[in-house]
């Protein structure tokens, strides 16, 4: 089933149109620099004064930067990061994609699914959106899942069977097929690594690199998703089948990185560079505020996801419930679901 179409000169005249559509290379160079930057800046925080409050804040830092890159990644993957197809995707891969262990063109195919279908019974992220609401105690076990590491060490793990490819292959076909699948990121990480040890701080990726994508970057790409598309008012409107979400300071330095709050604008308008996104929302707000989906913060949506009383917690239940979502939106979903970036 297909979500229902709309045209973007309905919301906003063409000259309008062509003024947010239009993209600027060195923003989305910027952007990545900007990424990298603060990485590199939580790591040398940490060598300079190592203490528990620097650690944790540098995880938290970095774990943002990494779903940052993911989100320049779905840019990349809607052609928005940079002008010329041969350039768009050089960076995606290069400096956003293989560093978080994920392949912009993959993704592309999967993602548009997504965008065609939103929220639809066909819709590839139907399983991230459609067990909402939980109970607290629900969203507690998935707290402490996915900042222990064991949502990210699951994802990880399946990465890696799926890239062996089976068994039974020859050995030559199954060497080409890792390759394909993971050889490019294996690749760019252990540059990294060689790189870090290089400057004397080879700790810094295992416990800065690696502890943060299985942790904090779990936390959060689950707080996207849940603010994405939970429990929106009406999953066949599409300015309330998809939501946005305002974001402070913090947030955005912890949370929502890279103005991926804007998610409405987004689906509406995705060709628009996410630098952009800013400017559709105030245009959209003139005549359609009152009808558009928006969350005054994160804390106001995960309230909304949270809304079924205790009493009715049953883990059991919810599992079957998004299995059987899972199971009918077809294999893209398992796929969808297991990546980091899914779900934009």
């Amino acid at each position: 089933m297909t979500a229902t179409r709309v045209l973007a000169r309905d919301f906003m005249s063409m000259e309008q149109l062509a003024e947010v559509r239009t993209r600027t290379t060195w923003k989305g160079i910027a952007l990545i620099v900007h990424a990298w930057a603060m990485i590199i800046g939580a790591i040398a925080l940490v060598a300079w004064w190592p203490n528990p409050i620097t650690f944790l804040l540098a995880v938290a830092i970095i774990g943002s930067r990494q779903l940052g890159l993911a989100i320049l990644m779905h840019d990349g993957a809607h052609g928005s990061l940079a002008n010329g197809e041969k350039l768009n995707l050089f960076l995606s891969q290069w400096f956003c994609a293989y560093p978080v262990f994920a392949e912009t063109r993959a993704y592309r195919r999967y993602h548009l699914k997504h965008h065609a279908h939103t929220q639809q019974a066909d819709d590839p992220d139907l399983v991230l959106s459609a067990p909402f609401p939980i109970t607290r105690a629900s969203y507690r076990r998935k707290f402490w899942r996915d900042i222990s590491g064991q949502t990210g060490y699951q994802q990880r793990k399946a990465q890696l069977l799926n890239a062996l490819g089976p068994r039974d292959w020859p050995l030559r076909q199954r060497a080409k097929h890792f390759w394909d699948k993971l050889g490019r990121q294996l690749l760019v990480n252990a540059i990294m690594f060689v790189s870090l040890a290089a400057a004397g701080v080879w700790w810094a990726y295992p416990l800065l690199w690696l502890l943060p994508l299985l942790t904090w970057h779990m936390v959060i790409t689950r707080i996207r998703n849940i603010a994405e598309h939970a429990v929106v008012p009406d999953s066949d409107d599409p300015l309330r089948n998809t939501r946005t979400t305002r974001a402070n300071v913090f947030e955005r330095l912890f949370i929502a990185p890279y103005y991926v709050n804007y998610h409405l604008e987004h689906h509406l308008l995705f060709y628009v560079p996410c630098y952009n996104l800013p400017r559709v929302h105030e245009i959209l707000g003139r005549t359609y505020a009152g009808r558009m989906e928006v969350q005054p913060s994160y804390a106001a949506v995960l309230r909304l996801a949270m809304a079924k009383a205790d009493s009715e917690d049953r883990p059991g239940k919810i599992v079957n419930n998004a299995r059987r979502v899972r199971e009918g939106a077809g294999d893209g979903a398992a796929v969808g679901s297991d990546q980091a970036a899914a779900g934009f």
